[in-house]
């Protein structure tokens, strides 16, 4: 069962031992997103087939295109300032890093935007190219009403991401690890911790350009489509595996089989259209899917975690010098 709402649902804690639910386990619920205090597993979201509503191209194509983007402006000649450009109704916490803008009085040396979709449909998306938005140093990311799908966008640019502190995690960014792929910022002072950031990149520029470049790289190398695929296969054939009951098409029931030539064809014309036409894998790999390694220790992914949470807490004391 797939849930295609932003937040995560399947609270662990109702799980434990000794709750009603603990006999039973959690239902295999996938979704986009889920946080630490909940079971949801974390799936692929649609924006890496495109995303017609806003004109953001399938992931395979517009992976080049960030890459040629990258290759025009180098991190040396860009802004030396901070960017991020988004919606910033759909959470409190975007709306309190709008207040971390220039202004009269202070430079937390962040430029902020605000980003209008209905204009920018109604001129053609001309102000939204995200292959032409690597041109900061420095690029923030902050989550919105859960998750969201722009981190792969800004941590492909090249830039030394600047991640606020977050709570959700999709299936690929739990790897990550802050002044080695990006730069925690806190949550709760966030124009000083920004302001910080991009001083200390100024100061240390080939230490922050190799952090934008692992980044990048990971994304480059590690993001690419045959490698989502294989992701995406390993998942559902181990849950297959679980299964204890063999589905069955009740009888007399309008289930419809769908093709990709009957999605097509329903889809609507312009760039929904074209996106999944793109986005089609017109045939089958002719590789077998990537191996997976055997699962991590608890030892060793608590160490992985420890250390994560160590060098996050050292920032923050160099921020406090």
């Amino acid at each position: 069962m797939f849930d295609c709402d932003d937040l995560p649902v399947v609270r662990s804690r109702d799980y434990k031992r000794g709750r009603p639910n603990a006999a039973v386990g959690p239902p295999p619920l996938f979704r986009y997103c889920g946080d630490r205090f909940t079971l949801d597993i974390v799936f692929p979201d649609w924006s890496f087939w495109g995303w017609a509503e806003i004109n953001i191209k399938p992931w395979e194509g517009l992976l080049k295109d960030i890459k040629e983007g990258n290759n025009r402006s180098k991190w040396m000649d860009r802004e030396p300032y901070a960017y991020w450009k988004g919606n910033p109704y759909v959470a409190e916490s975007r709306q309190e890093l709008l207040k971390c803008n220039v202004s009269d009085k202070h430079d937390w040396n962040a430029r902020l935007y605000v980003q209008d979709w209905i204009l920018e449909s109604q001129q053609g998306f001309k102000q939204s190219n995200l292959a032409s938005q690597c041109t900061h140093r420095y690029k923030i990311y902050i989550e919105g009403y859960a998750w969201s799908v722009s981190e792969k966008y800004i941590l492909a640019c090249d830039s030394m991401a600047l991640l606020v502190n977050t709570h959700f995690h999709d299936f690929f960014t739990r790897y990550l690890q802050p002044v080695k792929h990006y730069w925690p910022i806190r949550e709760e002072d966030k124009c000083n911790s920004i302001k910080f950031a991009v001083d200390w990149g100024n100061s240390h520029k080939q230490k922050a350009h190799e952090i934008g470049k692992a980044a990048s790289d990971f994304i480059q190398e590690e993001l690419k489509m045959d490698y989502v695929y294989d992701y995406m296969f390993h998942l559902l054939n181990e849950y297959a595996k679980l299964l204890k009951f063999k589905p069955m098409v009740p009888e007399n029931s309008r289930a419809v089989e769908m093709s990709s030539e009957t999605m097509t064809s329903m889809a609507a014309d312009g760039s929904e259209k074209k996106f999944m036409m793109e986005s089609l894998v017109k045939s089958p790999s002719l590789t077998s899917p990537c191996t997976m390694p055997p699962p991590y220790e608890p030892k060793i992914l608590g160490d992985f975690y420890r250390k994560k949470l160590n060098v996050i807490k050292q920032v923050q004391k160099w921020e406090n010098i």
